[in-house]
């Protein structure tokens, strides 16, 4: 009886400690929150914007556009003064930022430092290196053009 209380206790901290170990530590805005794991594998691209940078505004149809168009690949948007959900919500919707959102800090996931203007562009290999940043506004072109030159490098 002893052993078959100790199989379960045992059993269920296993359980547990799996389970726990998967949690959705990257908190995303406008799409669902991920972990590292979900994003291996993957092509990613950052985009940091701010609601008071023009050439942000601008590049914001652009991106959005880059990303219905690449669905294999993962485009977030990452807002540079580092608002939370709830501060987000009306600013994303005034400038029709409809890709994901990242709230967690691409510094906390890849390593990438808040750059010191915007729009900021880096893109992320299938191995969550980062091996490629820009710091002009992009369009959807130059996007798709970055995009497959790194891709036909690896």
């Amino acid at each position: 009886m002893m052993s078959s209380m100790k199989t379960k206790i045992i059993t269920l901290l296993c359980l547990f400690i799996i389970f726990g170990c998967q949690k959705n530590d990257i908190e995303v805005f406008n799409g669902s929150n991920t972990s590292m794991d979900n994003l291996r594998g993957q092509w990613i691209v950052v985009n940091y914007w701010a609601d008071w940078c023009a050439p942000c505004i601008k590049e914001i149809p652009e991106l959005v556009e880059f990303a219905h168009e690449n669905s294999d690949i993962l485009v977030f948007a990452y807002n540079f003064d580092e608002l939370d959900a709830e501060d987000l919500a009306p600013i994303a919707k005034k400038f029709k930022v409809d890709i994901p959102s990242l709230i967690s800090h691409p510094r906390e996931i890849w390593g990438i430092e808040t750059p010191p203007a915007v729009p900021a562009t880096f893109f992320i290999d299938p191995n969550g290196v980062l091996v490629k940043s820009f710091f002009r506004p992009q369009t959807k072109d130059s996007l798709n053009t970055i995009l497959r030159s790194l891709q036909e490098q690896i």
